[in-house]
């Protein structure tokens, strides 16, 4: 892929000739040319402010898009919000994000609680923010949990069955995996297939179950991995295709 480069049905929407789905109809009639020739591909990849395209016949007026965009894995910690702002003051990811990394106009892609800590993706690639917060296309996420006191297969059961929680939202079944209890404390992986407002802490409270950790460790195809607490680091161009085509943007 090149630098600037975009689909060709994103460009034409862009110029605001149509929606992209008009535009990939007009791509499929034929009536679509860059630099002169017919494209009927809707995937096909133009470079805006570089090719010339037209449709009908008349030339669209493109700026040239942005060169990259910049994303950002950051092990958010305890008591640090998901936003960019907080009317309260508190501290917030964007805040503790390393001077190099500020840059530009990044944003969360949605939200780990106050009290929750792990693996937050910041991007200003809006197209890819629209799709992870979009159940559509919701990336399993994987979470290591930690609760008080001694726990069973069985006190975990009703996640895996699909629980209705208490003010009545009936949740999709749960994979839970039980890996370590005691009398003390029990720790278990949990993996979300869909994203419903604290899910996690709301169903450990209908079981009578205390949260002593809440870890975000996995979000699709990502990893967090060693990345201490506080850290923030770019994404990897291979994590960003990866990223990218589970989330439906690329091929």
């Amino acid at each position: 892929m090149q630098p600037g480069e975009v689909r060709l049905n994103k460009a034409i929407a862009g110029a605001g000739v149509c929606s992209r789905r008009q535009a990939d109809d007009l791509i499929q009639q034929g009536v679509v040319r860059v630099n002169g020739e017919v494209v009927d591909t809707p995937g096909a990849r133009v470079v805006p402010g570089r090719d010339r395209i037209e449709v009908r016949g008349q030339l669209l007026e493109l700026d040239a898009a942005p060169t990259a965009f910049t994303y950002v894995m950051l092990h958010k910690p305890v008591q640090v919000v998901s936003t960019v702002r907080d009317p309260q003051g508190r501290p917030t990811v964007l805040g503790i994000l390393p001077p190099e990394l500020r840059g530009g106009r990044l944003y969360p892609v949605g939200r780990l609680d106050y009290f929750s800590e792990g693996l937050l993706i910041l991007t200003d690639d809006g197209d890819l923010t629209n799709r992870l917060t979009h159940p559509r296309y919701h990336l399993p996420k994987v979470y290591m949990v930690k609760v008080r006191g001694h726990v069973t297969e069985s006190t975990l059961a009703p996640m895996r069955q699909g629980m209705t929680l208490a003010e009545g939202e009936k949740l999709a079944p749960v994979d839970v995996r039980l890996l370590q209890s005691d009398r003390q404390a029990s720790l278990f992986e949990m993996t979300l297939h869909q994203g419903v407002n604290r899910q996690i802490r709301r169903m450990c409270r209908d079981l009578g179950l205390t949260v002593l950790l809440l870890r975000r460790v996995r979000q699709g195809p990502l990893e967090l991995g060693e990345l201490p607490k506080g850290a923030a680091r770019r994404l990897t161009p291979h994590e960003v295709t990866a990223l990218r085509r589970a989330a439906g943007l690329e091929s």
